[in-house]
């Protein structure tokens, strides 16, 4: 029998369907939530009590009709709480516009205050160079080949930027750092530190102020990434920092380095291997690696049954993580969930590393590792 002859289950047939048609109700909410960051709408309301769709309107000077349709959408998605002035069995096409729309506090820090560590409009910043690549993703499936992070354009890396950089201001100097052994110490005497993967610069700019004695290198390959990175040196004034292109510049020399950080790429990266190997040549005998990865399981089975973000993080694999780290013919394709404990520690151990500790931080994303020779 063929899969159009069988009996179908109608209450699974509807459950099924619920939820195939939940998965884009939530990608259409998510290109709202893009829109409503790049027009400003959510910091319009998160600095009120709550507003009318006319008074938001008039505060960022867009087409009332417009804001009252997106406001219907956000609170339908749970996102924005509504005060309605009607009834229920009112008719409300002409009295919506009378509806106070308000954000709640932690929907202030998600949406509207960048320097809360939990503001999470990064991803949504990058979401339409992020879905453009669905137009290249059959030849990628076809070809086995993906494209690197430069291929989201310049948005995908302010995407990245955005994403990661309220955490990190907010932790990693007084929290993070601290955790590892006699780094801290080093760091205001004065050593040499490179960040592997810097993006557009914001760890390595934040350790640089903080530790004025030592020296910074950030090395990337995204050009985007890169141009962010200078123009924020040359707002910071820092001395202390450079920025280098790895595909055009050599790497430091053997044993040069003390304290080397990896933030979110190495899964990223067409040959991990290669790099742990090049990290440990680049490091001193008493040197040390912060790696800063995803969170991951061992497996499928694990990821889904431990990881509520199972589908979000194999999804953006796709469409970036492994699409990066298959971005040439012989590309290892991690992905996003590539870098369990386990493999990241066996990589280490091959590369000549003798010890791993896994850093007792707690992050909704991340795993965090100090790896020594």
């Amino acid at each position: 029998m063929s899969t159009t002859e069988q009996v179908l289950d109608p209450d699974a047939l509807k459950l099924f369907s619920f939820n195939i048609f939940s998965q884009l109700a939530g990608a259409v909410t998510a290109g709202m939530i893009h829109i409503g960051d790049q027009l400003g709408l959510y910091r319009i309301l998160a600095a009120t009590d709550g507003l009318t769709s006319t008074e938001i309107a008039e505060a960022s000077k867009l087409s009332e009709r417009w804001i009252r349709e997106w406001c219907a959408n956000q609170v339908a998605a749970r996102i924005v709480s509504a005060e309605y002035s009607y009834g229920a069995d009112e008719p409300c096409a002409h009295v919506d516009e009378k509806t106070i729309y308000k954000l709640s506090p932690e929907a202030v820090a998600v949406l509207a205050n960048e320097e809360h560590p939990a503001f999470g409009m990064g991803m949504f910043h990058r979401l339409p160079a992020t879905f453009d690549r669905l137009k290249d993703l059959p030849e990628s499936f076809r070809s086995g080949i993906g494209f690197d992070y430069d291929a989201h354009g310049p948005d995908g890396a302010v995407g990245i930027e955005r994403s990661f950089e309220p955490w990190s201001n907010a932790f990693l100097i007084d929290l993070v750092l601290p955790t590892l052994s006699g780094v801290v110490e080093k760091l205001k005497a004065g050593i040499s530190v490179v960040d592997i993967g810097c993006g557009a610069g914001s760890a390595v700019l934040l350790m640089a102020k903080q530790y004025p004695n030592s020296t910074f290198i950030g090395i990337d390959i995204s050009e985007h990434a890169l141009a962010r990175a200078s123009e924020k040196l040359i707002q910071s004034g820092l001395s202390n920092v450079s920025f280098l292109n790895a595909r055009t510049s050599s790497s430091p020399n053997s044993a040069s380095v003390d304290f080397i950080t990896t933030f979110d790429c190495i899964h990223d990266m067409t040959q991990p291997r290669q790099m742990i190997e090049d990290i440990y040549r680049m490091l001193k005998e008493d040197g040390s690696w912060l790696l800063v990865d995803i969170k991951a399981g061992n497996n499928l089975s694990e990821n889904v049954s431990k990881n509520p973000m199972a589908a979000l993080m194999y999804g953006i694999s796709v469409l970036s993580c492994m699409a990066s780290a298959l971005s040439d013919h012989n590309g290892e394709g991690l992905g996003t969930l590539g870098l369990p404990a386990s493999l990241a520690e066996d990589f280490a151990l091959q590369s000549g590393f003798t010890s791993f500790r896994k850093l007792d931080i707690s992050h909704s994303v991340n795993a965090f590792y100090e790896i020594k020779k």
